[in-house]
């Protein structure tokens, strides 16, 4: 079989402050020509490994661990789609001269805010046609979710992508200039144009670009790993959820504490990307935007459900 790792992204990923330099890391591998993204590839692993736990889940809270399998089967599909579809609306000015590329999504360009979304309206569907408590599946599938959100967000390692700000932090991670976006070659006039409404992303960018490391001749731009800290900080909560789940007091409390928890390590996340997506006409990152409507939400329905249950243990 004529399998080779892609020749076009064999570049070195460094972490100059912690000793760390990855040699030629490719972004894919081609099978008979056919170029199959890392990207991809991992975050179908990601989503294995996350229907794998809430099936674990389930049997360990004494549920059916099969309807995790049809929910996951309907829920993956549309949650792919829902992904695309997100970023597509908030950016859509990448594809008006060439629509089609709105059906490639091998390259990156997913906003997960819209798989979440996605996953959601169909626990809301699925639910109502089973006849199965929304709030219980809601629970044991967040736990998968979150579950793929720790691998997937390693795509971006991969793709060179989803990466914050210039730092000169014990973390920060060069990558060669001739991988990232062209937002970081373009002229200073092109790039003032582009951003021109987006005055602190411009600054942000203009930042990395005054800061170019040049080792052994090949440049690099030195940025926060922001996948590796959205990744960690998934980790964490997994574990806390998993941890919590048979100490949960109602059915949905660890699904709302899963809101609450990604919201606020997102909205912090965020605030260092240089990519950000924003609400049309505005600087407003949409991911900060719905974040922060997420813990409002999350935070106020579990005070309304504490305040019923401990009412009704009252009575």
């Amino acid at each position: 079989m004529n399998i080779l790792l892609s020749s076009n992204a064999l570049t070195n990923i460094r972490f100059p402050n912690l000793g760390i330099e990855l040699k030629n890391v490719p972004s894919g591998i081609d099978v008979f020509g056919f170029r199959i993204a890392f990207y991809g590839m991992v975050i179908g692993l990601g989503m294995l490994l996350g229907w794998l736990v809430a099936e674990w889940t389930a049997k360990r809270t004494g549920q059916n661990p099969e309807l995790y399998l049809d929910f996951a089967l309907v829920a993956i599909v549309v949650s792919v789609i829902f992904t695309r579809l997100g970023y597509v609306l908030f950016a859509i000015d990448e594809f008006k001269d060439n629509p089609l590329e709105i059906f490639n999504i091998r390259s990156g360009g997913l906003m997960i805010y819209g798989g979440i979304i996605g996953a959601i309206l169909t626990a809301i569907v699925f639910t109502r046609i089973k006849k199965y408590p929304f709030w219980l599946l809601a629970d044991t599938g967040c736990v998968g979710l979150i579950t793929g959100q720790v691998v997937g967000r390693w795509g971006n390692f991969f793709n060179r992508e989803a990466f914050g700000k210039y730092t000169n932090g014990l973390f920060a991670m060069q990558l060669d200039l001739r991988d990232v976006s062209y937002d970081f070659r373009m002229s200073e006039i092109a790039l003032t144009e582009k951003y021109a409404e987006k005055q602190a992303a411009l600054e942000r960018i203009m930042e990395i670009r005054n800061n170019i490391a040049v080792v052994d001749g090949v440049e690099y731009i030195q940025v926060h790993p922001t996948f590796l800290y959205e990744s960690l900080w998934n980790l964490c909560l997994l574990i806390f959820l998993l941890i919590y789940t048979k100490r949960k007091k109602f059915d949905g409390e660890i699904m709302l504490l899963y809101l609450a928890g990604y919201g606020l390590g997102r909205i912090w996340i965020e605030g260092l990307r240089t990519d950000q997506l924003f609400l049309w006409g505005t600087s407003i990152p949409i991911s900060q935007l719905i974040s922060a409507c997420m813990i409002i939400f999350s935070v106020t329905m579990m005070i309304i459900k504490r305040v019923k249950l401990k009412k009704a243990k009252a009575n």
